[in-house]
Parts: structure tokens; C-alpha cells; sequence
């Protein structure tokens, strides 16, 4: 060992030990934080399938490569960080001797080979992310970016080591094969070699280069270890545990169709023994989010797909998923200190901790503690109301997240805090809230007018009770029976039932809301009183059935959610089917059969929580498509010239109603509807087809906004099939239209 030698080795070992030293600090203040949060039993059921999930989403890739160009160079790249740690660890025996190099593998060509091409690849992947992070950069023209809000010197900063360490490698390899001291063939390696035919022979050098790799390698977990808060590093060992604890490992996407049951100390609540003074409801400290939230925040990557996609966001609302996440997250660590040593305020306000306790915090820290989580900028809070309350729950941030980070729960747990303790929301949703309580429906429509939709058809609609069986119960909804557009749905519905002889009652008045827009809106309590209702009210229709043969149809996404979701938590297990998706079996089996084309052109609205919450997407275009071309063949849609609009299916964009926000005032920026009819409009299609009575009365509305009623017409798939199956009698008018008797 030279003397060279002799210097580089010692000061790898001390770059190293400090490194080294200052990640297990680091990783252990990370644990602490995470730890403060509420415990959450659910996260460690069927491990084998969180394996699977965990692999499936890392190594395959699958949520990355939805976005084809940047998932495919930042799978390299991770392969790369993954394989190539092993070069960074020989550059440890090449310190200490230019010959040095891993033992075992280290003279195996075929590992010279994969490193060399991962290396390759690796180099032009990371090239491609810089490329693409400067193109979307906050500051340039041209609009808003994904980037907005993330710190931006921490993204140059890692791409910037992951170029230098790929860079070192090849100069290492380069000085090696100079010296005549590498153990790889050119076909194996060759840009080792072209770099190698490029540098002087000089055995030192390879020394050199391997202390600069090892530095810079170094430098990259100093800088991280002093910056705990650092997602977009972070990530790349978060992101492993993170996604094993999603909430549901066997689902397509989790954290997306039923929400989480309010829970206290783990446990759901139980609002007839539940005590606000001892029970948590919601979330009003940071510390009150589970263990996998403040997991979550810690997490998170800046990449900013969820704020690309995200409608209030697109439209100028103050509401970004990303920054909502880093808020929380920054406003965790800032506050950790003063929580581990003991800090926190009890479920009445009172301080936990005793004045010796918190007498070695500093000021900032005490203040960060004293920060409301949500209030306004007068207030000091850590998340503005207006953020909170312009969430339409649409599921596009948990879509897109590729690390499974669960925004919609979050935010509805926050929401339930401000609802049911604070009684802090939106003025006019109130009247919503009241008329759910006392009439049944967010109408306040009277009960007895519940069945009213009936009148005028040419058959008879059974109720529960009054026949012996039947097939399906129809779940009408609050808007299904007493919203006029919506109403002309559920009587094309119950048509085309009765056209195809599918067995089929009503609940009528014996029906109440489901429950949605209370639950989303945060009132736990009047979504239980309604469910539990509901519940009783269908186990009783399907006494004596087995579970899979409780069949309910129902033409609302919200409700189709609801039921086949989050009722099995209350005890109610049903088979719950989208009229769509009956519609399509229909056609398909040849009980209905289209005749009539549909002229002017027809796009699609996907409603969120039909497609992207529940991954309903082929049958509404298989309906749509039959009836387009008329000859009842149930094609894809797109066979049958559907006009898809170009944000569509997992990515469609929301109308605007969802989380309850069909009852508020859209008072910041843009309103979503008008953004959806726009890009509706743009596709020339004369006819906007619907899946959904909310996003029916949005679109319309932004149709009728933009003074093209005449023109463009909004209507229920249903009524499209309809249209093709009786031509002879259409159903009743426009669907923009009111609907007489």
C-alpha cells in the first residue's frame, strides 16, 4: 500500500464513520416521530399479500410506469442505486489497492456485464429525469408544474450525486483497464473500455477516483441524515415499508372506494359509548394521525403527480395534495421535540407535560407546538380551511401516488375533527347536514314523494314487500328520486329492466340516503345514524338470502360505493352492481338490443367514484358502444367511435361534486364543472354520456354556463341505451330538461 493508498483508505474511513454514524441518528429520530402516532392494528394483516403488493410496485414498477418515459428511467435508476451500491462498496478495496475488487463475484463477467449496461443505462436514465425536471421547472413560462411547492435544490442535488457516482464508476473502470489491471472483455464492458482507451495510464488514479465515489456517496447520506424531512432522498427506503402497510395490499388501488371508520386509540369508535373527552374524533393534533400517516408524510417524494392531476389544483384553488402532505409533514418534525419529551395537549386541551419537561425546548419549537392544525393565516394554522374544504375526494392523489400515500383519508379525518367537535364548515353545507338529519335526504324533499319518479310509466315497478321475490333490489338514491334530470335516469333504468324481464323492486319510502355526503363531509356521526338505518332496512328485504345473492343495482357512483363498500362495516354485505354494468351484461347476453345509431357524436365523463374509486371502466363504454353503432354488439366504445376526451378512465377529471362539495359554493378560482365541459366540448361530440346523477347536474350546468344547451347535450348512459333500444319512444325530453308528473 502506498502512500496514496495509505491517505485515500483513511480518509474513506473517516467519511464513512461520520456518514455512518449520522444515518442511524437519523433513522432513529424518524422512527421516534413516526412512532407518536395512533396505533393501527389493520396494517399487519396478510403479510403474504403485502409482500406481493410491496414487490409488485417496487421491482415491477407498476404505478411508475403510468407514465411511461419517466417510469421506465426511473426504474434504472433504482435498479441502478440498488445493484451499483455494490460498486460503491468495491470502491471501498480500491482505495486501499488500484488492483482491488470484490471477492467472489468480482472477476465473474457476467456481473462486469450487468453492472456495466445497468451503469449505461443508468447514466441515460438520470440524464432523462434532470432533463425532465427542468422542463418542469416551477419558474418556467408557461403555467403551473407538478414542481410547484417541492425544494427544488434537494431534486438537483440527488440527480446531481446519482450522475456523479454512475460518472466515478466508469472513470474507475477507465483508469483500471489503462493500467491493464481490469478483469472484464470489451464485449462485456465496453464503455469501461472506451473510457479506459481515453485516460492515461496512471495506477493511482484509481485510488482517487474511488475516494471521490465513495465521498460523493457519502456526502449524498451526510446531507440526507441532516435533513430528515428530505423526501425526494428519503423515499428510496420509505417507500418499501410504505407500501407494504397500505391499507388494502389486495386491492387495485388502496386507499381509494370505502373510507377508514373513525378510530380511537385504534379502535372504531362506537358513538353510542363515545366520549369526547376521552375518545378521539378526528384529527386535530398531528400526533392524532396514525402511525402509517405521519409514515405517509415522511414519505413523500415532492415528484408531484398527485398536484398535476389534482382538480382543485387545475382550477386555482388553494388545495395542493402534495403541499397538504409536506405541510403535515414539516409541521411533524418541527413539533417532534416538544411531543418526545412528553409535550401534547389531552383530549380536553389541557398540557400533558410538567414546565421541567419542556424547559430545554427552544422557542421555536414551543411555537410550532402552539400552531392550530387547521386555521387561516391570522390563526397561524398549518393547513388553511379553504385547503381543507376544496377537496372533492375524487381519489386522483391517491391514484397517482406512487408510493401509496392515502390524501383523501387524511383530509377526511381532519374534516371530521372541524364537523364534529368544532362545528367549523362551509355555511351552506349546513342546510345539507340538517336536511339529512331530519328528512332523509340532502334535499330536505319529503319522504312520501319518494316514489313520485314512478308516475307516467308504462308498467308497473314492484316494491319490496308487495312481491314474493326478485332478482335485484334497485336502489333509487336521494337523487334518483327526487332530482328532475336524475330522475329521468332511474325511469330509463327501470325501463330497460323491464324490457329485458330482469326481476326487480324497490325499497320506495322505506329508502333514505346512503350516507355519502355526510361521511365525506366529515359527519361521522349522521353518515352511522343513516347507515345503520339503511342496513336494517335491506337485511330485512333479503332475510334469508345468502350474502351473494343479495343483489342491489343502483344508478349513483356515491351510493354504489357506499353500499358496496363501507356498509359491510356496519354489518351489511351485499352484491351491489352500477346500472352500467347491468346494462352491459344485458346487451351483451342479447335481453337488450340496440337499433337505432346514435348521430352527433358521443364522449364519455368517467365519474371518480365509478372508475377511478372502484375501477369501473369497460362497461359503460361497452353500452355506450352498442348504442352508438346501433347492432347490439357491446364493443369497447372506442371500436364504436366513442370520443374519449384526453383526460379519461384512471385519469378522467372530477366534475367538481364529489366529498360533499355538490353542497358548497365554489368561490376560488375556476369552477371545475366549466373545466370538465370544456375539454367535453373540445372533443366536438354532441352528446356528453353520463354514469352519475352529480356529475349529470354538473355538467349540465357548466354546459348551460357556457350557453351551448342547444347544442351539447348531457345525458345518463342509460337514457343513451334507451334511445337505441325503443327508438319509438325516447325517453321523455332532454335530460337538461324538467321532468313532468
Amino acid at each position: 500500500m502506498g502512500s496514496v493508498q495509505i491517505g485515500t483508505t483513511i480518509l474513506a474511513a473517516a467519511i464513512t464513520a461520520v456518514a455512518v454514524w449520522l444515518a442511524v441518528r437519523a433513522v432513529m429520530k424518524m422512527t421516534a416521530v413516526i412512532r407518536l402516532g395512533q396505533p393501527d392494528p389493520t396494517r399487519s394483516a396478510d403479510k403474504g399479500a403485502r409482500v406481493r403488493a410491496m414487490l409488485t410496485e417496487t421491482v415491477g414498477h407498476t404505478r411508475m410506469l403510468r407514465w411511461s418515459l419517466v417510469g421506465a428511467a426511473h426504474w434504472f435508476v433504482m435498479v441502478g442505486f440498488v445493484v451499483l451500491s455494490l460498486l460503491v462498496l468495491e470502491a471501498y478495496f480500491e482505495v486501499v489497492s488500484p488492483t482491488g475488487g470484490l471477492p467472489l463475484i468480482g472477476g465473474w463477467a457476467v456481473y462486469g456485464l450487468v453492472t456495466e449496461w445497468i451503469g449505461i443505462l443508468g447514466l441515460v436514465s438520470i440524464l432523462i429525469l434532470i432533463g425532465i425536471r427542468l422542463r418542469n421547472r416551477p419558474t418556467r413560462p408557461g403555467g403551473r408544474s407538478r414542481f410547484t411547492g417541492s425544494t427544488m435544490w434537494q431534486g438537483y442535488f440527488v440527480e446531481a450525486v446519482v450522475l456523479g457516482v454512475l460518472v466515478m464508476g466508469f472513470v474507475i473502470r477507465g483508469f483500471k483497464v489503462a493500467t491493464d489491471h481490469f478483469e472484464y472483455p470489451a464485449w462485456a464492458t465496453p464503455l469501461s473500455h472506451a473510457v479506459g482507451a481515453a485516460l492515461p495510464g496512471w495506477e493511482t488514479g484509481v485510488s482517487i477516483a474511488a475516494l471521490i465515489k465513495i465521498s460523493i456517496s457519502m456526502i449524498w447520506v451526510i446531507v440526507i441524515s441532516l435533513n430528515v424531512t428530505m423526501g425526494v432522498a428519503w423515499h428510496r427506503f420509505l417507500a418499501f415499508p410504505n407500501i407494504f402497510f397500505k391499507r388494502d395490499p389486495a386491492g387495485k388501488v388502496s386507499g381509494l372506494g370505502a373510507l377508514r371508520p373513525m378510530t380511537s386509540q385504534g379502535k372504531p369508535l362506537d358513538f353510542e359509548e363515545a366520549d369526547p373527552e376521552s375518545d378521539q374524533f378526528g384529527v386535530a393534533q398531528v400526533e392524532q394521525f396514525t402511525w402509517k400517516g405521519l409514515l405517509d408524510f415522511s414519505t413523500c417524494t415532492e415528484c408531484g403527480r398527485c398536484q398535476s392531476q389534482c382538480p382543485a389544483w387545475n382550477t386555482g384553488k388553494p388545495l395542493s395534495p402534495k403541499l397538504l402532505i409536506l405541510s403535515l409533514r414539516d409541521h411533524a418534525y418541527a413539533k417532534a421535540p416538544y411531543l418526545l419529551a412528553g409535550g401534547g395537549k389531552d383530549l380536553t386541551g389541557e398540557e400533558k407535560a410538567t414546565a421541567a419537561q419542556l424547559a430545554h425546548l427552544d422557542v421555536l419549537t414551543l411555537a410550532e407546538a402552539e400552531k392550530p392544525l387547521i386555521g387561516d393565516a391570522e390563526a397561524g394554522g398549518v393547513i388553511d380551511p379553504d385547503v381543507l374544504w376544496s377537496c372533492t375526494t375524487c381519489g386522483a392523489c391517491v391514484e397517482q401516488c406512487p408510493v401509496d400515500i392515502e390524501h383523501v383519508d387524511h383530509i377526511v379525518d381532519m374534516r371530521r375533527y372541524q364537523v364534529l367537535i368544532e362545528s367549523s364548515f362551509p355555511s351552506e353545507a349546513g342546510v345539507m347536514l340538517r336536511n339529512l338529519e331530519n328528512k332523509g335526504n340532502p334535499w330536505g324533499a319529503p319522504q312520501n314523494t319518494r316514489e313520485d319518479w314512478t308516475k307516467g310509466l308504462d308498467f308497473e315497478v314492484p316494491r319490496v314487500g308487495e312481491v314474493e321475490d326478485f332478482e335485484y333490489l334497485f336502489w333509487v338514491g336521494c337523487a334518483g328520486a327526487f332530482e328532475d334530470r336524475a330522475k329521468k335516469t332511474t325511469r330509463a333504468v327501470a325501463t330497460l329492466l323491464n324490457e329485458a324481464g330482469v326481476s326487480f323492486a324497490i325499497l320506495g319510502e322505506g329508502e333514505t340516503c346512503s350516507g355519502d355526503p355526510a361521511r365525506r363531509i366529515g359527519n361521522e356521526f349522521v353518515f352511522q345514524m343513516l347507515a345503520q338505518q339503511n342496513v336494517e332496512t335491506l337485511n330485512e328485504a333479503f332475510e334469508g338470502r345468502e350474502p351473494a345473492k343479495r343483489k342491489i343495482v343502483a344508478t349513483c357512483p356515491h351510493c354504489f360505493n357506499t353500499l358496496g363498500n363501507e356498509y359491510g362495516q356496519l354489518g351489511g354485505e351485499f352484491e351491489v352492481v352500477h346500472h352500467t354494468q347491468l346494462l352491459a351484461h344485458l346487451v351483451a347476453t342479447g335481453r337488450l338490443t340496440p337499433v337505432q345509431p346514435v348521430d352527433g357524436g358521443v364522449t364519455y365523463h368517467d365519474p371518480c367514484y365509478l372508475g377511478r374509486h372502484n375501477r369501473v371502466f369497460a362497461p359503460p363504454r361497452e353500452v355506450l358502444g352498442s348504442a352508438i353503432s346501433g347492432n347490439g354488439s357491446a364493443g369497447d366504445g372506442a371500436d364504436a367511435g366513442l370520443i374519449e376526451m384526453p383526460r379519461n378512465s384512471e385519469r378522467s377529471f372530477c366534475c367538481g361534486a364529489g366529498g360533499a362539495r355538490m353542497w358548497m359554493e365554489e368561490k376560488i378560482g375556476k369552477r371545475v364543472n366549466v373545466d370538465r365541459v370544456e375539454e367535453a366540448m373540445s372533443t366536438g361530440a354532441k352528446t356528453v354520456a353520463v354514469g352519475c346523477p352529480f356529475c349529470s347536474t354538473m355538467l349540465s350546468d357548466g354546459v348551460n354556463g357556457k350557453g351551448a344547451g342547444e347544442q351539447v347535450e348531457v345525458i345518463d348512459v342509460a337514457s343513451v341505451l334507451l334511445r337505441s333500444v325503443r327508438p319509438q319512444r325516447p325517453a321523455a325530453g332532454r335530460e337538461d330538461e324538467p321532468v313532468g308528473g
